[in-house]
């Protein structure tokens, strides 16, 4: 008794579908993930990457089945048989990827929203929210000494895990042809690798001299446009202590390929001892403390 082509399917799909679940899980082409964000992009990787395989499989295994099992016969000169259409398998093959797709969108769109994508966009507020180091005071031109402070030009972005406690780090990063210059406003250091203390909430404000560059940290998961005349905010939070390569991903000039840094993730003991070393702030205190008096 033959069996039934509608079960062989079926068992097929369920095949399809496991193994598919089973490869998007369970085999890691992703870099070390190494801050609070990565955990939510790699979750929408896996599923991305196992509706990848199920589709790639089957549709090359429905290929190389059909030219095995409808292919040409030896010694047959004959017409193939003349197949107007099937309703049905059309109504399937159509719905299934629009509902693929539907559902890569909305979960998609899920992941952005709590990452802070949207943000900037449903809160006029935020939108026009000030960097401390964009706002430029100016002399009014009414008014006997007034200062007025003039607004600066709309931060977008913010993409990351909320920094808005006190325990943020502020980090001014400027992006020109073709290197990344990192300030420490609270230190007053001026560096051209990006120092982070693990588990610390960092908070880059991002500007560009002149072309569009790209902050990308493939272990982070982040990677933000920096344009010219357009602040840009970016959060992260580090979870595990090392070197990672900053690469610039918007090709900005013939040395595009060469704009990169590092970002060094120390332990907390380990930032505060890097940044004593480096604040000229500190380095002024201590040489005042070991100054004789009179």
């Amino acid at each position: 008794m033959p069996i039934p082509s509608a079960l062989v399917t079926l068992l097929v799909g369920m095949a399809l579908v496991l193994s598919g679940l089973w490869v998007g899980y369970n085999v890691n082409v992703l870099p070390l993930d190494a801050s609070a964000n990565a955990p939510v992009y790699d979750a929408l990787f896996r599923v991305l990457f196992s509706i990848g395989t199920i589709l790639f499989v089957g549709i090359v295994g429905l290929v190389l089945f059909s030219l095995v099992r409808f292919r040409r016969r030896a010694g047959d000169i004959t017409d193939g048989q003349a197949i107007e259409g099937n309703l049905l398998l059309e109504i399937v093959w159509t719905a299934i990827p629009a509902i693929v797709v539907l559902f890569v969108g909305l979960y998609s769109y899920d992941i952005y929203e709590r990452m802070g994508g949207m943000s900037s966009l449903n809160d006029h507020a935020a939108m026009h929210r000030m960097a401390p180091t964009e706002t430029e005071t100016m002399e009014a031109s009414v008014g006997a000494g007034s200062a007025v402070s003039a607004p600066a030009a709309r931060v977008w972005g913010g993409i990351g895990v909320a920094a808005d406690d006190v325990n943020v780090l502020p980090v001014e990063v400027t992006a020109m042809q073709f290197a990344f210059i990192f300030h420490y406003p609270d230190g007053d250091i001026t560096s051209g690798e990006l120092h982070v203390p693990n588990g610390r909430p960092v908070e880059l404000r991002m500007k560009a001299n002149d072309v569009i560059h790209a902050f990308w940290v493939p272990q982070f998961r982040i990677k933000q446009d920096v344009i010219p005349g357009q602040p840009t905010v970016l959060t992260f939070t580090p979870t595990k202590s090392g070197s990672y390569p900053i690469v610039c991903a918007e090709l900005c000039g013939p040395y595009h390929g060469g704009m990169r840094s590092t970002v060094v993730v120390h332990e907390p003991d380990a930032y505060d001892a890097w940044f004593e070393k480096n604040s000229p702030l500190a380095a002024t205190v201590a040489s005042a403390s070991l100054t004789p008096t009179a």
